[in-house]
């Protein structure tokens, strides 16, 4: 049995897309909204059974990893999260890098040649490596037009990973892999008027719109947070929002909070584009926390611990 086990985000459906564009598999499709990144738990792995795992941390799925091998399942693991200690085994080739300038969809370029590089450069700008991306798309004789057109697709896609249940997003993210894998080249969804590019870019304008109208409650030089109340919308802009306010000031660190509605916020953590490092292991720092070094997030932070998340992003950027 063959297992695709992908993040819901632009980097896991774009990574997963270059693999089976190179090499088309009859598999299951394993994934969810961006934040559940457990997914290994869903995989009922046995011996012989080919498991690849894209844009997940080794770290949070490490126990049931151990498990696969141990009974004999070989697993492909491509990623660029905390991974915490490697596992040493035959069964596992992996590809991990942790730098703070690449995503999972670019490791798989490099690992593929190329074969798909405008996918992987889609990928890069999802994952709000803007920086990197342009410099991508310069080198590939894009013009800048043409990497407007894939950064607006990136968005787009990372954007429809968002949520707390699959039921908040427009497309479940394994129809939404389903439906990009017929196009090799990412300028040909934005041709397509009938593809999911455009239900998205609907969708986006107007969940941004109702993100742009919060004031912040929170505002330092180091740092401002935005409070998001308890909507579908604002549970799928939560990220790209976050990305959006990162790169209007680069040098400070923005919180995005959302209410869960049970005395918790599920809070989306960028550290300053000019200083991408620490977002992490701040989360890392409270139950339910986690990410990279550049953006991160915490499931459930419980409000009463709001100011004690403040003080560790300030006193870690200051």
């Amino acid at each position: 049995m063959n297992y695709d086990i992908f993040n819901g985000d632009a980097d896991g459906i774009i990574a997963l897309l270059q693999l089976r564009l190179a090499n088309p598999i009859e598999s299951e499709l394993v994934t969810g909204v961006k934040r559940d990144i457990q997914l290994l738990e869903n995989v009922p792995a046995k011996s012989g059974d080919r498991l690849t795992v894209l844009d997940i941390s080794m770290e949070k799925n490490r126990d049931v990893l151990l498990r696969a091998l141990e009974v004999g399942a070989i697993v492909y693991y491509a990623d660029h999260h905390r991974c915490g200690d490697i596992p040493k085994h035959e069964n596992l080739q992996d590809h991990i890098d942790l730098d703070a300038n690449t995503c999972t969809a670019l490791i798989i370029d490099k690992v593929l040649g190329g074969q798909f590089h405008l996918w992987a450069i889609t990928a890069a700008f999802g994952d709000n490596l803007i920086a990197k991306a342009d410099k991508l798309a310069e080198q590939a004789g894009l013009s800048k037009s043409q990497a407007e057109q894939l950064n607006e697709l990136g968005t787009m896609i990372n954007y429809n990973g968002y949520g707390s249940k699959t039921q908040d997003l427009h497309f479940h993210p394994a129809e939404l892999y389903l439906a990009l894998l017929k196009y090799p080249n990412p300028f040909d969804v934005i041709a397509d008027v009938d593809s999911p590019f455009y239900q998205l870019q609907s969708a986006y304008t107007q969940d941004m719109d109702n993100a742009l109208a919060i004031e912040s409650c929170h505002r330092s030089a180091t740092l401002s947070v935005f409070e998001l109340p308890d909507r579908a919308w604002a549970r799928r802009v939560s990220g790209v929002y976050g990305n959006y306010l990162a790169n209007q000031k680069p040098d400070s660190a923005h919180g995005v909070l959302t209410d869960n509605n049970d005395g918790t916020y599920t809070v989306s953590l960028r550290a300053p584009l000019n200083n991408k490092q620490g977002a992490g292991d701040i989360c890392s720092q409270f139950d339910t926390g986690g990410g990279r070094a550049a953006a991160a997030g915490i499931n459930a932070l419980a409000k009463a611990d709001l100011n004690r998340f403040i003080k560790a992003v300030e006193d870690f950027y200051a």
